[in-house]
């Protein structure tokens, strides 16, 4: 059971589990700014100068000098007004998208408080579910923005690889990390991605259900997918349609592809500091990075290749004003009871609809929906590179139109 933890040197009790202990600061933004007058929290991967990183493990935040600068994306948005409330728990090292995180505890989700937030990004997605912030920083590499902005029925997105920098954030695997925020309201959302995104001469024209994504989620989740298409359908002019990502192949090939491609390129990016300080993961992250360890580098050359291809066959499926619909994840959040098997099946499948708009390198905006159950999920936009500007204001007018009834 969650008690409310006082929160010294915070404008707000930490009533989520969401803060590291060293994270309990506030740095003032700049007067006036696109977005001053917003509180946001940054995950801890994120540089802050003058304040330990800690990314989810005690034996990095003892191994790694302070900053003495803030991250880019940090500094970009103090200089546009917002206000940062701290520094948030990330999974160990952001390799999960579960929430756990052995040294700090999990975050609550406050939208279904029986249920794991999801992660890595779990410390910003509670903060902002619980109202705490008005945004959030994240990461998504494989999911770690994706997955929990569904579980928590917020607003969330994978930006286009690349596109918003990078500088001053841990990495993980170079070749799909991505910064990202989370909004709890549309408004919000739309403010923030105004502030750092580049404008954006994008305009859908069709939107596509991607059936073998679809496949992969439960019933409940997969059911919101057509509400989304017949809105698509009615605002873009050539309608909605369907079609198969992983044509002459299988999202399980490409999640393979996925994952020893990015486990190589995070061993080379960690592996040498594991080896020398020996940090305590909890079990299924130690699995993971022993896994990475065995990469060989013929192996993940041939998943590069396989991954490559890939890419390009999802990059002409949103060529010409095209917008692909698929499932944030492919389960509402699972129940803190869950067990590892359980867990597991889950995360496979989750990073098989995942992995589509991560090996191309694509901006993905995930909608707080709710199944007619009433719990959390979401239903996600994938656009072309560069197009996450549009495609956030597409995905808060689609959301709009469901709450409205205009089906």
């Amino acid at each position: 059971m969650h008690h409310p933890i006082a929160s010294p040197g915070l404008p707000f009790t930490d009533t989520v589990h969401a803060w590291v202990p060293h994270g309990h600061f506030v740095i003032e933004g700049a007067p006036g700014g696109p977005v001053a007058g917003l509180r946001f929290a940054a995950k801890d991967v994120f540089d802050v100068a003058g304040h330990p990183t800690g990314a989810g493990n005690p034996a990095w935040l003892a191994s790694h000098p302070v900053p003495t600068r803030h991250s880019a994306l940090v500094q970009q948005l103090l200089d546009a007004g917002a206000t940062l409330c701290g520094k948030v728990i990330s999974d160990e090292l952001a390799y999960s998208i579960h929430g756990h995180n052995l040294h700090y505890g999990m975050p609550l989700n406050s939208a279904a408080p029986e249920r794991i937030p999801g992660g890595s990004s779990s410390g910003s997605v509670a903060a902002v579910a619980a109202r705490l912030v008005d945004f959030a920083l994240g990461t998504d590499t494989g999911g770690s923005t994706r997955v929990p902005a569904s579980y928590c029925g917020v607003w969330g997105l994978r930006t286009t690889h690349g596109l918003v920098s990078r500088e001053g954030l841990v990495p993980l695997h170079d070749s799909f990390d991505t910064a990202t925020w989370f909004a709890h309201d549309a408004g919000t959302f739309e403010r923030v991605a105004r502030a750092l995104l580049p404008a954006t001469p994008f305009a859908a024209v069709r939107a596509v259900v991607l059936q073998d994504a679809a496949a992969e989620a439960d019933a409940e989740v997969a059911a919101l997918l057509p509400r989304v298409g017949e809105v698509l359908a009615r605002i873009l002019p050539q309608g909605a349609g369907a079609a198969t990502a992983a044509q002459g192949s299988s999202l399980e090939d490409w999640r393979r592809h996925y994952v020893a491609w990015g486990a190589h390129e995070a061993w080379q990016a960690h592996g040498a500091w594991i080896a020398a300080n020996a940090p305590g993961f909890e079990d299924a992250i130690a699995g993971r990075w022993q896994a990475a360890s065995e990469v060989t580098a013929e192996a993940a050359g041939a998943a590069r290749a396989a991954g490559q291809a890939a890419r390009a066959q999802v990059r002409a499926l949103v060529g010409n004003g095209t917008v692909l619909i698929v499932p944030s994840a492919a389960s509402v959040a699972p129940l803190r009871s869950a067990g590892g098997t359980e867990i597991d099946a889950i995360r496979a499948r989750t990073l098989r609809i995942c992995c589509i708009a991560g090996l191309a390198g694509l901006p993905q905006v995930s909608l707080p929906l709710a199944t007619a159950g009433g719990l959390p999920t979401g239903v996600s936009l994938i656009g072309p590179a560069g197009s996450d500007l549009a495609l956030v204001r597409l995905a808060v007018q689609v959301w709009q139109a469901l709450q409205d009834g205009r089906l």
